[in-house]
């Protein structure tokens, strides 16, 4: 069986927040989506990002959720297939209402770039270049 990983993220507002990520391009699975949680497809079979409301986000956890706006509790990664993908989604990210944490940075052999959405998680985007086999 391979590997799956959800990411849970509390939200303020859920509908607001399916439209952002669904202006970016994202889905969500129907069957684990209700007025509590969005799962929200990133790569169909092995990545998710569970979209909770802060109140059922709650139910998981006796810490207190942390504001992501004021502090950072994650750092989502993702690898994208070429610079313009991640150019591209942050564009997009910012078009539906989120922002840049920071400018782009080229690394050579790493480009990356990332956004904050509406709740301020910070999504960071990367394009590796293939390094030659030794």
């Amino acid at each position: 069986m391979n590997k799956q990983i959800f990411v849970n993220l509390p939200v303020k507002n859920l509908e607001k927040s399916k439209a952002f990520f669904a202006a970016l391009g994202y889905t969500f699975n129907p069957q684990f989506t209700d007025e509590n949680a969005a799962s929200m497809v990133i790569n169909d079979g092995s990545i998710y990002a569970m979209l909770l409301v802060e109140d059922f986000f709650r139910t998981f956890t006796s810490k207190p959720i942390a504001n992501a706006k004021e502090a950072t509790e994650v750092l989502v990664c993702l690898s994208c297939e070429s610079r313009e993908e991640v150019d591209d989604l942050v564009r997009k990210a910012v078009a539906a209402g989120g922002k840049t944490p920071r400018e782009p940075k080229d690394y050579g052999f790493m480009y990356a770039h990332g956004f904050e959405d509406l709740d301020g998680h910070i999504w960071e985007l990367v394009h590796m270049v293939e390094m030659p086999q030794q």
